[in-house]
């Protein structure tokens, strides 16, 4: 078989100088330093190159290098367009510098956190943006053993081990209990998610402060967990909400999936929103504002999130990495008011 027949998968670089006429150091120079090599030598081994099919090892010149140009990206659920806007900002500020992003989904599992985490080692990626799924934090101390960097994106670090970015979800859930009790409410149900999860945790004690504020007791926010962050979830606490004896004027949701679950469930029974019922969801993704009644939600900024986590690990992980200093940055969220909680708008 000559080597022009030879298929894409065994074509070396070799096989390419032999073709060519050349060294192989030529054909290395044509791939990786073409300013040294002179305009017709390049362009007789590019034209060789695209005839074979050849490509080169990504995997093996990066054992070379010593360094990988792919960061992996683990997030809860890729069905939440929050998680997807988190993943455009890294992308967008890893292609910058000249990286690539592979985004995998944990689907709120700690055990598919772990494989991830395992998957991620064995490549040797250039580092890990995590929102972690597993609450003990096991996952990412085994997954710190293999010295790559790692930073939690929609999570505050608890320790000094790495870079967290994160948004004040205390002051998230503050400004939607705020915004209801001074449109009038003054009973309130919280359809919250999976306890374990911190950021749940964080917007109910901001539904609290707010309350306090108001002067109103705690007792006048009721709890509705629910299993997952999704639609089918909302759904689900909303018809739970319509069997309280004492229904509550005022619903904040955990997320925006929970609360267009919510308002499906509100308007399949008949109950007006928000006449009979204000809905507050959070994160502000793009369905929010196209919903049958637009949503009124905390906005937190995803695509930030996203960029600024990718920024802390290339400055942790590039040419100046002898002087990076973890950082824990907490950015803040803004009450975006629509229809779902003014009536007459």
């Amino acid at each position: 078989m000559t080597d022009t027949a030879r298929t894409v998968g065994n074509v070396g670089i070799k096989d390419v100088a032999r073709e060519a006429g050349v060294s192989v150091g030529t054909v290395s120079n044509v791939i990786n330093q073409p300013d040294r090599v002179s305009p017709a030598t390049l362009e007789h081994v590019r034209r060789v190159i695209a005839r074979l099919g050849y490509v080169r090892s990504e995997s093996a010149r990066q054992l070379r290098a010593g360094r990988s140009r792919i960061m992996a990206l683990l997030v809860l659920d890729m069905g939440n367009p929050f998680f997807v806007d988190i993943a455009r900002g890294a992308e967008r500020t890893a292609r910058a510098a000249g990286l690539g992003v592979m985004v995998c989904n944990s689907d709120q599992n700690a055990r598919d956190e772990a494989d991830y985490l395992s998957l991620f080692a064995e490549q040797r990626v250039r580092g890990v943006l995590v929102t972690p799924a597993d609450p003990s934090g096991a996952n990412l101390r085994e997954f710190r053993r293999h010295g790559i960097a790692s930073v939690l994106v929609d999570r505050v670090a608890g320790d000094d081990t790495g870079c967290s970015v994160s948004v004040d979800d205390v002051a998230g859930g503050s400004l939607a209990i705020r915004h209801l009790a001074a449109t009038g409410h003054r009973s309130f149900a919280y359809v919250s998610g999976p306890s374990h999860l911190q950021q749940i945790r964080d917007r109910r004690d901001g539904a609290l402060l707010a309350l306090a504020e108001a002067g109103l007791p705690a007792s006048a926010l009721r709890e509705l967990p629910a299993e997952r962050l999704d639609v089918a979830s909302g759904r689900d606490a909303g018809a739970r909400l319509l069997g309280l004896a004492d229904r509550p004027t005022a619903v904040f949701c955990a997320n925006d999936l929970l609360a267009l679950g919510v308002l499906q469930s509100l308007y399949a029974a008949g109950v007006r929103v928000p006449e009979d019922m204000a809905i507050v969801g959070y994160d502000d993704i793009e369905f929010a504002a196209a919903a049958t009644v637009p949503l009124t939600s905390v906005r937190q900024p995803a695509l930030t999130l996203g960029a600024k986590a990718a920024e802390l690990l290339l400055d942790e992980t590039g040419e100046r990495a002898a002087d990076h200093r973890h950082e824990h940055v907490v950015l803040q969220p803004e009450l975006v008011v629509r229809r779902s909680t003014l009536a007459g708008h």
